[in-house]
């Protein structure tokens, strides 16, 4: 088999390409013929030693494919079935073994392209959309990245329970994206003080949430757009860390609430798990939600494909191709 190895830190150089064994599913796992697997900015966090691993280290945590062997104790799967997964290492790869209770099936009327696009990047818009801050009708929320995997599935949730979007994006291109998903009002936060036209655009009343997946270089003006007792929820870093800030800045502002969610602390067990996943294939199959392939890169382009990733050359959801 072929798959993605890091063994040092550092840029998209360090990410090779090596053959390994092909490995056989042990007990309560599966051996899943990989088709796509996504392309997540935490792959980068890995690959940088900001958010560090044990090396050498095989990336990626989120594919789809097909079942080929299964080990000893599962019943729940058989060879031919297709499968996606998110949260586990080496699906930079053509096969994976993965744990039978990870293995989520995939439903007829869903592609292995959609399905691997929208695990990760789909729990993480309805979690947010649903639990940080559950989005009532009429309620405006301010979406960063909002041409980026999240912020599209997430404009697109806002607008399904009623929300009112604001986007803010860095090019025209990224702003078509953003009105085609359903935003109301785009921001380009490379020409326009968002913060500023946000507070015009309501008046100077601001936004009930703002759903930050920038961090360093949003996080101040996304401070200074909420309503009083409105929520930053910063759930992605891809211009930085947020420096450190002054508790007293909340309560001035209005008794402001700041909050970073992870994956982990909304998915803490099956029920939940599965009540977001079958609300994703049910939108999908609907039509209800349009999960966007921005790119596919072959499974030897990783480091070009983080590249454009990280530079924010890319929109919608990034793929790697065995």
């Amino acid at each position: 088999m072929r798959r993605i190895e890091f063994a040092r830190t550092g840029g998209p150089d360090v990410l090779t390409l090596v053959e390994r064994d092909t490995p056989a599913p042990g007990p309560g796992e599966v051996l899943v013929r990989i088709a796509v697997a996504g392309i997540n900015y935490i792959d980068i966090h890995h690959r940088e030693g900001s958010f560090p691993v044990q090396l050498p280290y095989a990336p990626g945590g989120e594919a789809a494919g097909t079942v080929t062997a299964v080990g000893e104790g599962v019943h729940h799967h058989a060879p031919g079935d297709r499968v996606a997964w998110f949260g586990l290492r080496g699906s930079y790869a053509d096969h994976a073994v993965v744990p039978a209770a990870s293995a989520v099936p995939v439903p007829e009327g869903v592609t292995a392209e959609t399905a691997a696009s929208m695990m990760l990047q789909g729990v993480t818009a309805h979690y947010l959309a649903t639990s940080t801050w559950p989005i009532q009708p009429g309620q405006t929320a301010l979406v960063h990245a909002a041409a980026g995997g999240v912020g599209q599935l997430l404009t697109q949730m806002v607008k399904l329970r009623g929300g009112r979007v604001i986007a803010t994006v860095s090019t025209e291109e990224k702003a078509a994206l953003a009105r085609a998903h359903g935003a109301d009002h785009v921001i380009n936060y490379r020409t326009t003080d968002f913060a500023a036209a946000t507070l015009e655009l309501l008046g100077g009343r601001g936004v009930d949430v703002v759903y930050d997946g920038v961090g360093k270089d949003t996080f101040a003006g996304g401070l200074q757009v909420l309503r009083p007792r409105g929520m930053l929820v910063v759930h992605g870093l891809s211009s930085g860390p947020v420096p450190p800030f002054d508790l007293g800045d909340l309560n001035a502002n209005g008794s402001l609430f700041v909050t970073s969610p992870n994956p982990v602390g909304y998915l803490r067990n099956a029920e939940e798990f599965n009540g977001r996943i079958k609300d994703l294939f049910t939108w999908v199959e609907s039509g209800d939600l349009d999960v966007r392939v921005g790119a596919r890169y072959p499974l030897a382009e990783a480091a070009r494909a983080h590249h454009n990733l990280e530079n924010r050359r890319t929109t919608g959801k990034l793929l790697l191709v065995p």
